[in-house]
């Protein structure tokens, strides 16, 4: 590390103080002002030897922890912020992508096809896996899918250092920097090697694309082989996963959910996640299966969602739709996972069609909503373009005004109408 310096530069030789005196020509003494010291000039630290303070600061929390110096140096070993990675973090999706759009692309039919074939190549695997964790094999597959591609592209960025990057100016600092920390303590371990640890900009690693905290927290070592590795064989990526769902609360032999069918007079204000009624309840107000087959025990815990409105298709949701949001907080990435399973397993699509003829809302669009539903007495939480709980539930105020049904679903037609007062 380059230290900081300090430049000062005496004005006058000698030992002059406050109360010195000199002896003039004529024998007399006067006092002698101190002359004072030039400022001190503090000369800035370049953006190199500011990463590299910080990295040192870094290094003494991983060696308390038990990182070695020859790990933490290797790791480092050319590891200066990424700009792509900085740039990657900062940005933000100009449109609020459709649910029917995210799905398309995550349950195609080439991502169906190479689930079958990656279900059949690591059948016995997996069987063995479902035994030990009881995780269902498509399921894990299926996730497999989403994340990686089944292991088609697991990210290439050096995970140090988009974890330094992030941890040393991202917008998240301090979360970043304990994920760090974790790689560190992962390299210490032996379960990879500095230069094969490689993953997403924004540390994700892996066929299953674990962060390092939930590394730490649910990988193993299913191969026997004395690494958990999640890089170069799959086998110990998928017993992960599905440790990672076992302890997250997966209930063996119940399924994720279904399409159902919601009466006329549904309750629009209970179609949430947080709504959380008996199947029995559901089926009191009128919810039915979409397809052939029965709804699950009345007893069991459930949730209606209606992700897209009135006008696209209904599910109702036990408790591993939620185990499979553990693994990512929303509700379109559940869904997918959900329903590529049911498809590799050989389900078939959604009955009810999506509004694909709804155009796309931009975020500034959706910013515009809520300052008109504001303005008309609709508190939506704030003018964030995010649509979350309390923007849903002023459009249902705004929908019961003018007396559509009050699904919560931020249409583009329900802008217009909005626009037009």
């Amino acid at each position: 590390m380059a230290p900081s310096f300090r430049i000062t530069t005496l004005l006058a030789a000698g030992l002059l103080a406050a109360g010195c005196q000199t002896t003039t020509a004529d024998g007399q003494t006067a006092a002698v002002q101190p002359v004072a010291s030039a400022p001190t000039v503090q000369v800035a630290m370049t953006a190199d030897e500011k990463f590299a303070a910080w990295r040192a600061g870094l290094k003494t929390e991983a060696m308390a922890r038990g990182v070695s110096a020859a790990v933490f140096d290797l790791a480092f070993a050319g590891v200066k912020p990424n700009p792509k990675v900085l740039d990657l973090d900062s940005k933000q999706a100009e449109f609020v992508r459709p649910i029917w759009e995210y799905l398309d692309s995550a349950v195609s039919d080439t991502r169906i096809a190479g689930g079958k074939e990656a279900l059949s190549a690591q059948w016995q695997t997996l069987r063995g896996l479902a035994g030990t964790y009881r995780a269902p094999p498509e399921i894990v597959v299926a996730i497999w899918g989403l994340e990686s591609n089944y292991g088609g592209y697991m990210g290439d960025f050096n995970v140090i250092e988009a974890l330094a990057t992030l941890a040393y100016q991202g917008r998240r600092t301090d979360s970043f920097r304990e994920h760090l920390l974790i790689a560190l303590d992962i390299l210490q371990a032996g379960d990879i090697a500095p230069d094969r640890m490689r993953g997403s900009w924004a540390g994700a690693m892996g066929h299953t694309q674990f962060m390092p905290t939930a590394f730490v927290a649910y990988a193993v070592d299913h191969d026997r082989n004395g690494r958990r590795d999640m890089w170069n064989d799959p086998v110990d990526a998928l017993a992960s996963t599905a440790n990672y769902l076992a302890r997250s609360g997966w209930q063996e032999g119940q399924p994720w959910g279904m399409e159902v069918i919601l009466p006329p007079d549904f309750p629009w204000e209970d179609g949430e996640l947080d709504t959380v009624r008996t199947v029995g309840a559901w089926r009191a107000l009128g919810v039915r299966p979409a397809k052939d087959g029965a709804l699950p025990e009345d007893s069991t815990p459930a949730s209606v969602i209606a992700p897209a409105g009135h006008r696209g298709p209904a599910f109702l949701t036990l408790k591993n739709f939620r185990v499979i949001m553990r693994y990512n907080n929303a509700t379109s990435y559940a869904l997918a996972v959900a329903h590529l399973a049911d498809r590799i397993g050989g389900g078939g699509p959604f009955l009810a069609a999506w509004p694909r003829n709804d155009a796309k809302l931009r975020i500034g669009d959706v910013k515009e909503m809520q300052r008109l539903l504001t303005a008309r007495g609709h508190n939506t939480g704030g003018v964030d373009g995010i649509i979350g709980p309390m923007t849903r539930a002023a459009i249902r105020g705004y929908q019961r005004e003018i007396g559509s049904p009050p699904d919560g679903y931020p249409s583009s037609e329900l802008l217009l109408r909005l626009k037009a007062g």
